[in-house]
Parts: C-alpha cells; sequence; structure tokens
C-alpha cells in the first residue's frame, strides 16, 4: 500500500472506565499522551451533552498537552458550538446525538437540517477550525456536506462493521467506496469510521480516498490486555499495511 492513512485514536471510552466509578483513573488526558507519542496522528474525543464520559476538564486540559492534531466530536447546539469556539480544537467533527443511545447511531442527517449545519460550519471556519461531518456512506449526504461548506466528511462504517455475511460485508465496501469517490470528486476530504476493529479495518484501509481513519473502542479495549502504546502502533502498522 503506497499510501498513507492518518490514525485518530479516540479516547472516549478511557473515560468511560472512570465515570463508572466517578474517580480519577484511568485518566484519558493520561491516555491522549500516551497514544501521541505511540504515533497516533489526532486524538479525538467526543463532549456529549450528558457529559457521559469526556468532561470539559479533559477537553481543555488535552488542549493544553498534545500538539499535534485534536478532533473534537460534537452535536451541532449552542452549546458545544460556544465551547468549540472558545477551546479552538484543530478539527470539529459534527455527530447526531440522542441521550438514550449507547453510542452514535448512523450519520448526520446533514441533507435534512441543511441550515443549521451551515451555520455551524460556518461559525467554526471563521475561526479557522477545521469542519468534518460525520455522515451515512449517502450520495444525497455526501452532497449536502458539500453545499453547507464542509471540509471533509468521515463515513460511518457500522454498517459494514455489523455486517454478518460476506454478501452484505461486500455490499457495503462498495457503499463506501462510491461514496468516498464522489466526496473526493467534489473536493472533500475523506475520513471513515466507527466500529472498526484490527480484524475488519483492512478493506476499509484500502478505499483508495480514505485520509483518516478514527478508531476507540477496538484500541482501548486491546490497551486493557497489551498496553495502550502497543494497541496504537499495532492498529497504526495495520491501516498502512505494515503487518
Amino acid at each position: 500500500m503506497s499510501k498513507k492513512i492518518r490514525l485518530g485514536v479516540n479516547i472516549d471510552h478511557v473515560a468511560t472506565v472512570r465515570e463508572v466509578r466517578k474517580t480519577f483513573e484511568p485518566d484519558p488526558v493520561h491516555a491522549a499522551v500516551i497514544a501521541d507519542l505511540a504515533g497516533a496522528d489526532q486524538i479525538t474525543l467526543h463532549l456529549r451533552e450528558d457529559r457521559r464520559h469526556i468532561q470539559d476538564r479533559d477537553l481543555m486540559l488535552i488542549k493544553e498537552v498534545i500538539h499535534s492534531k485534536i478532533n473534537l466530536e460534537m452535536a451541532a447546539t449552542d452549546e458545544m458550538l460556544s465551547i468549540a469556539l472558545s477551546v479552538k480544537p484543530h478539527q470539529v467533527t459534527l455527530v447526531p446525538e440522542k441521550r438514550e443511545e449507547v453510542t452514535t447511531e448512523g450519520g448526520l442527517d446533514v441533507a435534512g437540517q441543511k441550515d443549521r449545519i451551515k451555520y455551524v460550519v460556518e461559525k467554526l471556519k471563521k475561526s479557522d477550525i477545521e469542519v468534518n461531518l460525520f455522515i451515512d456512506p449517502d450520495e444525497n449526504q455526501v452532497k449536502a456536506a458539500f453545499e453547507v461548506g464542509a471540509d471533509a466528511v468521515e463515513l460511518h462504517t457500522g454498517e459494514y462493521a455489523h455486517a454478518i455475511t460476506r454478501e452484505d460485508k461486500e455490499n457495503e465496501i462498495e457503499r463506501l467506496k462510491e461514496a468516498a469517490k464522489y466526496g473526493k470528486s467534489l473536493g472533500l476530504k475523506i475520513y471513515a469510521g466507527h466500529g472498526l476493529t484490527y480484524k475488519n479495518v483492512g478493506l476499509v484501509a484500502r478505499i483508495e480516498e480514505i485520509e483518516e481513519l478514527n478508531i476507540g473502542h477496538s484500541i482501548v479495549a486491546n490497551a486493557v490486555l497489551k498496553g495502550l502504546t502497543d494497541a496504537v502502533r499495532e492498529m497504526k502498522e495495520l491501516i498502512n499495511g505494515i503487518l
């Protein structure tokens, strides 16, 4: 594989373990530093409305200590917009958010709320924050992302990750390929993420247009057994065809 794919390490699940006991460990700030030193190209974290895992304090400190790219996932609400404009992460990824979900379910409906998304995108870009939209691999959503002025789209890989049969997996890969190709033709940067593991990431990493993958749960889960440094390094080598 000739291209180099950037790896964003999502540290939300480190904070999830901490919040189970409402204590001080494990500290996601510490995890962010380790992941950064292990070669992560960016640190991804999702500040949710209900603060179920990442807290405001985590975001503030990570912005202070991490000098590589920081990707803040957030809903397109006034509260989160205010926080993003204050903290100024390198990138904001707008995602859908529901209190009752365990994790993000599906992509953002950009086509159905273009005015609101465009408003948030414009505010962020005026502060020199790159804007990425987490969307399903659907041509209408890709087109809408372009029309509201996004810099990039992150294609939701959940349907691929959860597919059981070979036929379903192949169909989902084709959807991702078509969406990636279309987005690239519009001038969008193409990223992907959700549900990716050490076992299923290979086919996604081979999609030519994809520049960046954001992976959290699988890396943190493997870190429990082998340590975060090795887990990050192994994933980075895997997505770039070294292993």
